[in-house]
């Protein structure tokens, strides 16, 4: 127990080394969700909102076929199925960046790992409509089918083409694979 205390407290102090130079470079604290937009911002080109508590809107796409676009950036460290949704400040797309795929069971155990293993653009009337036939509660872990997930992905395979990649934007996600 004590050893573990001991490697505990030092695992501390180097995520801290980390998290200092994340938010160093990103200039927000090193929590995944900032870490996340900054990513997708840069990748996806998009200008994030100046304050990070803008209530359901994290920025505008400001390049191609989405330009002017309002979006919500989600990096969740699995893909469990299931997107936070807030139906009182809904944005015109949410793009998802989520770790390797998993059921939505107990985290005791695991680990989140921040890595960015598939990317999803959901366009939100679209989805919406969806939940709203099926009757899905919306709100925080709403329930998305397997198959609106498939249909909306732009990475690793480019199922959606409301948002094509381009070789550059594909690099560049690999390296958080």
């Amino acid at each position: 127990m004590a050893e573990d205390f001991g490697r505990l407290a030092q695992a501390i102090k180097q995520k801290d080394i980390a998290d200092n130079v994340i938010a160093s470079i990103i200039g927000r604290p090193s929590e995944r969700g900032h870490t996340g937009e900054y990513i997708a911002s840069h990748i996806f080109k998009i200008t994030l909102q100046e304050s990070a508590s803008h209530k359901g809107i994290d920025g505008r796409f400001v390049s191609g076929n989405l330009l002017g676009k309002t979006v919500n950036i989600k990096w969740y460290g699995k893909q469990e199925g299931i997107l936070d949704i807030n139906k009182e400040a809904l944005p015109d797309f949410y793009l998802v960046m989520t770790g390797p795929k998993a059921s939505a069971v107990s985290s005791k155990g695991t680990t989140r790992p921040w890595l960015i293993s598939y990317v999803y653009l959901f366009n939100t009337v679209g989805l919406i409509k969806s939940l709203e036939r099926r009757e899905v509660k919306i709100g925080v872990a709403t329930s998305i089918l397997r198959e609106l997930w498939e249909a909306a992905e732009i990475y690793p395979s480019q199922k959606n083409s409301e948002l094509i990649l381009s070789g550059e934007q594909r690099s560049q996600l690999s390296l958080f694979g």
